[in-house]
């Protein structure tokens, strides 16, 4: 079958396409013939060596995917042969890929792979986080990077359920946000300025945080005093950091991590939660089937390089060909 294998460290560029042997299911796991393979910019960082954990190369690159069940593994009861899915595992940019079978997801009734996309990654996440953030209707909130997957999901939540929605993303990509319903769209510069402006110094209630670098600092000085929420999601932008004297003394806020893997594995009943929600904004229209930018697999180092030059706009995907 044919692959994308990153083999260095030196980012997208180096990723190369090979003919690899189609994996074997294993117990407990599932081959998925690969329809659509989302691509995040968890790719970019592993392609750099930034993501913790992240695999070390030469590796199959990545993580995010939906296709049909076409092998089971030992001890797999509750998927069949045929079963539309989505989920995550290694190797998914690719013809096929092995998942966890207690992992995978139905994809909606309807839905074609590309239009699932997002959904375990992009959506939950999300939906996760605000949930984390104990949104509620009236609520001030801040997202940042709002045009890419997570943001825009983002967006539609905090404004279905009553916030008013402050949003960054560069200029050319505001009249995207815009169009999703948030209330305000802003850039990266006076950022403290304009937030402290459009809440009327308050502060906002609840910050989506997945840039990192000075822009973590800047979301927990404009996190509203004692009952803000800063959920980090991301950290784009490099580490940063804040001590114990300065969210005691200087921003008094709170500041939670989420990162869905972690989520899932150490939270199951919330990851459930998270997904029975997700299908009532389905049905609630809320959660429109997704409309990703499609790159052929062979393309996948150009799609990964645009998505690091923050040059795109919502969730990418790539198309293997698998007869």
């Amino acid at each position: 079958m044919r692959a994308l294998e990153q083999p260095s460290l030196d980012g997208p560029g180096a990723m190369r396409l090979v003919e690899v042997a189609v994996p074997v299911a294993g117990p407990g796991e599932v081959l998925v013939k690969v329809g659509a393979a989302g691509v995040n910019f968890a790719d970019v960082m592993q392609t750099r060596g930034t993501y913790d954990g992240g695999p070390k190369p030469p590796y199959l690159a990545g993580f995010e995917a939906a296709g049909t069940i076409v092998a089971l593994g030992d001890n797999v009861t509750k998927v069949a042969l045929g079963d539309h899915v989505i989920g995550t595992g290694a190797g998914a940019f690719a013809e096929y890929m092995l998942m966890p079978a207690n992992a995978v997801v139905p994809v909606p009734a309807g839905w074609s792979d590309d239009e699932a996309l997002g959904l375990v990654l992009n959506w939950a996440t999300a939906l996760a986080s605000l949930r984390l953030g104990q949104l509620t209707a009236g609520d001030t909130v801040l997202i940042h990077a709002a045009a890419g997957g997570v943001g825009q999901a983002a967006v539609r939540i905090a404004k279905h359920y009553g916030a008013t929605v402050i949003a960054t993303a560069s200029a050319s990509k505001h009249d995207v946000v815009r169009r999703l319903g948030a209330d305000h769209v802003i850039g990266a510069a006076d950022l403290v300025a304009e937030v402290r402006r459009l809440t009327g110094g308050r502060g906002a209630d609840i910050v989506l945080e997945s840039v990192g670098g000075e822009t973590f600092r800047q979301s927990v000085e404009v996190a509203r005093w004692v009952t803000g929420k800063v959920v980090v999601i991301g950290a784009a932008a490099g580490e940063s950091s804040i001590s114990n004297w300065e969210l005691n003394f200087k921003h008094p806020v709170h500041v939670i991590g989420q990162h869905l893997t972690t989520t899932i594995r150490h939270a199951p009943e919330l990851f459930a939660e998270v997904l029975d929600e997700l299908d009532e904004l389905i049905n609630a229209g809320v959660y429109p089937p997704g409309r990703p930018t499609v790159y052929d697999l062979a393309d996948g180092p150009k799609a990964l390089a645009e998505l690091e030059a923050r040059a795109t706009v919502g969730k990418l995907a790539l198309k293997p060909s698998a007869d």
